[in-house]
């Protein structure tokens, strides 16, 4: 199912594997997900993909995900082929097109097939969708594709594993359960020698092998989508406290992510005025559709309590939220819907106009924080990525009101050169005290991450059959006839 840890597990095995000394190379058939990654040719991929590319320490390519899904509505999504976009489709609309797509699937994954010595592929939801069988080409009809073996995953930590591995496998075609090479049991709290009657049950009934139970863990990696358990957490008396607008269409949210690396701070996702309380600091993150997500914003009260707030405390908003947080949004070419235009927020002094072409470019350029509540952090490197549909006044990287008010349209604003902490330290020092987290001051957040996959490597490595594992891929070819 979503959310079981396929796209952790996937860049854990990348990592897993590099340190085995394999070249090794993640993929993702379709994604779906509104978290999505910008590559050096300005072409653009699902963020776990590019998180799983770091992980088995490789350049993210579009070959790793050839096909892209943004949903717009709740209906239909932004169709993303080899990096470009294709369009705007209904579900009915894309479910008839797809298969006019396994030719550029599988060229993308000959592309990698001639760099990788093994390709870790991560399927999507559940392989047992049985309404969406036909013409399926991303979980069992990918691995037909490409003759590759299946290991199941299940989520023990939300009850019912045992259930989730028999169903799923129940449901499979008799040649798709051939596939199907081994369990791997993940989120595992507790004592595993409880769980052993369970794991003779689950090989006996199925005749599948339980490759290992891998224990749950706190480390953090970029987020695929909204089912992100992050949205849930709450951190009791934090030093720090940022409120994060969870739009309906909320994208790229792992801008945060930085945050939550400081244990005096807590980073909160907030959808009703409610929600609010007293935070240190607001921010607006990225949108998919900005302008029906600003009409939410309005309609639900917390705009105009965001507005409020802003006379005392910064308030941030990243691509989508930089573009409410100016003068008016137009949408000339109905890229959006049927609204032409609608006013901002008024607290920066910039407008906002829709265009079907979407921006795609990597940013790596020194900027100044302009004047305002972070004018003491100067100049700093700013490496990330811009991704956007339309344009806005002016073209600083950072924005500001000369008071509380900052945007910017670049994601990972915050990763590097310190500007997590010092932004943090702002905040303490407005509160009269100081950031304790002194020596997460001069370590970016790529670093941290680095760290986390190396760990990750090492508990799969602990958790997982790893001998019975290279078995299996003894058994696979690649096109070409290598082993």
């Amino acid at each position: 199912m979503s959310g079981a840890g396929k796209s952790l597990l996937t860049a854990g095995l990348c990592r897993l594997f590099y340190n085995d000394g394999y070249r090794v190379m993640p993929f993702k058939s379709q994604n779906m997900a509104l978290n999505s990654f910008i590559t050096k040719d300005g072409l653009e991929i699902g963020r776990a993909q590019a998180m799983q590319a770091e992980a088995a320490k490789t350049e993210p390519s579009v070959y790793m995900n050839p096909i892209l899904l943004k949903p717009v509505t709740d209906t239909g999504s932004q169709v993303i082929v080899n990096g470009e976009v294709v369009g705007n489709m209904k579900a009915a609309e894309y479910y008839l097109y797809k298969k006019e797509l396994i030719p550029y699937i599988i060229a993308a994954f000959k592309e990698l097939e001639k760099k990788a010595d093994i390709i870790v592929m991560e399927g999507a939801g559940s392989p047992a969708e049985i309404n969406l069988r036909e013409n399926d080409i991303v979980n069992m009809g990918m691995a037909e594709l490409v003759d590759a073996p299946v290991l199941l995953a299940g989520d023990i930590d939300r009850g019912g594993v045992f259930a989730q591995l028999l169903g799923t496998v129940e449901l499979l075609r008799p040649e798709e359960r051939k596939r199907v090479k081994g369990f791997i049991i993940n989120k595992f709290r507790g004592d595993v020698k409880l769980l052993e009657t369970g794991l003779r049950m689950i090989e006996e009934r199925c005749g599948i092998p339980v490759l290992g139970v891998v224990p749950y863990t706190d480390l953090r990696f970029d987020d695929e989508d909204s089912l992100s358990e992050r949205f849930k957490k709450r951190k009791a008396d934090a030093l720090i406290d940022i409120a994060v607008i969870r739009f309906p269409h909320i994208s790229n949210f792992t801008d945060l992510d930085v945050f939550e690396n400081y244990d005096a701070v807590s980073v909160r996702y907030i959808s009703s005025l409610d929600e609010l309380g007293h935070p240190d600091m607001i921010i607006l993150p990225g949108s998919k559709n900005t302008i029906g997500d600003l009409l939410w914003f309005r309609q639900s009260g917390l705009e105009a309590a965001v507005k409020h707030a802003a006379q005392k405390l910064p308030v941030f908003g990243i691509c989508g939220g930089y573009q409410m947080l100016g003068m008016e949004i137009s949408d000339p070419e109905g890229v959006e819907g049927n609204v032409k235009i609608i006013r901002g927020m008024e607290l920066l002094n910039h407008s906002t106009e829709l265009l079907s072409l979407k921006t795609r470019k990597q940013v790596n350029e020194k900027a100044a924080f302009p004047a305002g509540i972070f004018e003491s952090l100067g100049e700093k490197d700013i490496t990330g990525y811009e991704i956007h549909m339309g344009k806005s006044d002016g073209d600083a990287l950072i924005c500001s009101d000369g008071g509380n008010v900052y945007g910017s349209y670049v994601h990972g604003l915050f990763d590097e050169d310190g500007i997590a902490f010092d932004i943090l330290s702002v905040l303490a020092e407005r509160k009269g005290t100081v950031l304790p987290d002194t020596s997460l001051k001069n370590t970016g957040h790529n670093a941290l991450k680095e760290k986390n996959y190396d760990s990750f490597a090492k508990i799969l490595k602990e958790s997982l059959d790893m001998e019975r594992i290279y078995e299996i891929l003894k058994n696979v070819r690649y096109a070409d006839g290598r082993a």
